[in-house]
């Protein structure tokens, strides 16, 4: 863990939008732990593995779309509605919203929304889910349950609060997710819906949770920032990029968070391979001087034992 000697303010660019005022949603009148039930039931529903078979197509539906899944959150709830960190038209907008609520991750306001505060007061006691503030099962999974965190601060997220399609979509944040499990089951029957959209789910679940609280835990410090985040090679490979999550609290609205060519970032690259088809564009990126800035100093190298009697010796010499 960092000290407080490692922090400083983050360097981040950031674009200031005056959309019309949004006004804040009604309180809902649905008890919470009737919300919170479908994310528990289908954590139980994972004892139907025991229950199906298991084939090819099934694993391929598994992987298929908890890989394009994850890009929904890495490289549209993240990425594009909470960072601004490219552009897109509005049909493509809604497309990203849609593939990131099919996640069953909530809608993209409430995503968003949620992460701006997280990146405003990271690891104080106002982050919505720092390991430090509070522990490691709340920042996992517990903020997400509470009544603390039901409605999205729509106050955070007024550039995208204004699309009608939006707010529509964030109310309804199930219906893609329900649609994909539907598609599922009509590919593969019991096997496909099991393997291809409950157990892809979960893992998506727990893949996208590990960066609130693995990444401000355990890796390498490049930049020090006024959090202890924390990039890790691990979790970037199982989100798509998102573990170089130092990076990203250095220079937070880059659409690329594995800075160097080492750094694997599979949602940068189909970001990238989406502008050439001009379908995203104005992909920002940090400058080089961002890059250098507010490096981590590294650690002074130890000294061997004759380094140290050569020292003593000139001392006594001298």
């Amino acid at each position: 863990m960092s000290t407080s000697s490692d922090r400083s303010v983050p360097l981040t660019p950031i674009t200031r939008a005056t959309p019309a005022p949004v006004h804040a949603p009604k309180p809902s009148i649905i008890p919470n732990w009737v919300k919170a039930s479908p994310f528990v039931l289908l954590h139980l529903s994972l004892v139907s593995v025991f229950f199906v078979s298991v084939d090819g197509l099934s694993v391929f539906l598994c992987v298929f779309f908890y890989f394009w899944r994850m890009f929904g959150i890495t490289g549209g709830y993240h990425r594009y509605f909470a960072h601004r960190a490219y552009k897109t038209s509005r049909v493509f907008q809604f497309a990203l919203a849609w593939l990131g609520c099919s996640a069953m991750q909530k809608g993209p306001l409430w995503w968003a929304s949620h992460h701006r505060v997280h990146h405003r007061f990271s690891d104080t006691p106002n982050d919505p889910h720092s390991p430090y503030e509070t522990s490691f099962w709340w920042s996992h999974v517990g903020w997400i349950l509470s009544d603390e965190h039901v409605e999205a601060p729509l106050k955070s997220i007024p550039d995208w609060a204004k699309f009608p399609e939006l707010r529509w979509l964030d109310r309804n944040h199930w219906v893609p997710g329900v649609t994909l499990g539907a598609l599922c089951f009509l590919l593969n029957g019991w096997s496909g819906l099991v393997w291809g959209f409950l157990v892809s789910t979960i893992l998506l679940y727990h893949g996208t949770f590990t960066i609130n609280s693995l990444s401000h835990l355990f890796g390498k410090r490049r930049y020090a920032t006024s959090d202890d985040s924390r990039n890790n090679w691990f979790l970037a490979l199982i989100t798509l990029g998102e573990g170089w999550h130092n990076n990203h609290h250095h220079y937070q609205s880059s659409v690329n968070q594995g800075f160097f060519w080492y750094e694997i970032d599979i949602s940068y690259s189909i970001i990238k391979a989406l502008s050439w088809f001009g379908i995203v564009w104005g992909l920002r990126k940090p400058t080089e001087q961002a890059l250098t800035q507010r490096l981590v100093a590294p650690a002074a190298p130890v000294a061997t034992l004759e380094q140290v009697a050569e020292r003593a010796g000139a001392k006594v010499d001298g």
